[in-house]
């Protein structure tokens, strides 16, 4: 059984001192009334209706200590969810915070943590070799617990074990999913810059990586559930995103493909993910108006987070989320005031 430190106990009594499950109830429900389309407004923001400050001072922690250490990783956690219980707008939320790079640890990706004074998760190195992928298709998948895998499960194993002591924080505090990343963001954390060229030269090679590294995620993240079990309606994110079904895949790769090539290579991938998993939302940094139409086309996205409206046509992206029911989630403050005078305005769609 996991002991928490003096200091860890001392942060889990404030937390749970601090809980007004009334305030938290209204809190989650905003949310729910936005994502089911209940919310009238044009730009959606949750907000806390009383806000505590924590009576227990948190630690920061470096990320490098924190990914050695349970009971650091579990503080550095809390420490969140104290922020939180002080913020109007951040949502009470943890994860076995491992980096972007825990899938691919898992298949056989060497772990780069970065310098200790970046203060940043880690990653893996990509192997850049074709002959490695090709052997990685033929062993099949793999131990879940290679890599960072065992110890995102045990760090799960943690959450559930310590916050049943505390039944506000184990209500209202949602253990959420570890980043997985997504199956093109995988294949290239693995592959390296060769995946392009291998899209062309041996497209067979491609999809059966991206198959087995779908089939991976799919076994990973139903392992997890065994271990914290998602909400079947809403699920939070980072703190600042809520969204209806149980996973947010990150599709960071397909800025480089174009609209046929996402169609070809990442589209049927993600879609089994939305499928399997009761639906959910994509994630994307940098350009994704090109292929965008394609993206939401998918049966079960519920919502798209994109970090840099200013690398987007926001029209495009507009006409193809919210003006087809799709929200966008945690977007930009300014550019959503900028564009509110839109026709049609974001259908009230549209979070901050």
């Amino acid at each position: 059984m996991f002991q928490p430190s003096q200091k860890t106990l001392a942060i889990l009594e404030d937390i749970e001192h601090r809980i007004d499950p009334a305030v938290e109830e209204d809190f989650q429900n905003q949310w729910r009334d936005f994502l089911y389309g209940r919310f009238e407004g044009e730009i959606f923001q949750a907000i806390r209706k009383k806000t505590t400050p924590p009576a227990e001072e948190v630690p920061n922690i470096n990320i490098n200590d924190a990914i050695g250490d349970y009971d650091l990783m579990l503080q550095k956690e809390l420490a969140g969810v104290s922020n939180a219980l002080n913020s109007e707008t951040q949502s009470l939320c943890v994860r076995a915070n491992y980096g972007t790079g825990i899938l691919s640890s898992v298949f056989g990706a060497e772990i780069f943590v970065m310098p200790y004074d970046m203060n940043t998760l880690p990653t893996t190195r990509s192997v850049n070799d074709t002959e490695w992928i090709r052997a990685m298709v033929g062993r099949g998948m793999p131990d879940l617990e290679n890599g960072f895998g065992k110890q995102v499960f045990e760090m799960g194993r943690i959450f559930a074990e310590v916050f049943a002591g505390y039944p506000k924080i184990q209500k209202y505090v949602t253990v959420y999913h570890p980043d997985l990343q997504g199956p093109l963001d995988i294949a290239e954390l693995l592959w390296g810059g060769e995946m392009f060229y291998a899209m062309y030269d041996e497209p067979e090679l491609v999809h059966a990586a991206l198959s087995l590294i779908t089939d991976t995620y799919t076994a990973f993240m139903k392992r997890w559930e065994t271990i914290c079990p998602l909400r079947e309606d809403i699920n939070p994110h980072w703190g600042t995103v809520w969204y209806r079904g149980k996973v947010l895949i990150r599709n960071d790769s397909a800025m480089n493909l174009s609209p046929d090539m996402y169609e070809e290579f990442a589209a049927s991938y993600d879609g089994l993910l939305l499928e399997r998993f009761g639906g959910g939302a994509v994630h994307f940094c940098g350009r994704g108006d090109h292929y965008i139409e394609k993206l939401c086309n998918l049966p079960g996205l519920t919502g798209v987070n994109l970090s840099q409206p200013q690398y987007n046509d926001m029209e495009t992206i507009y006409r193809n989320t919210v003006d087809k029911g799709i929200n966008i989630l945690a977007f930009k403050r300014d550019r959503a005031k900028e564009d509110l005078g839109r026709e049609g305005g974001f259908r009230h769609r549209l979070s901050i």
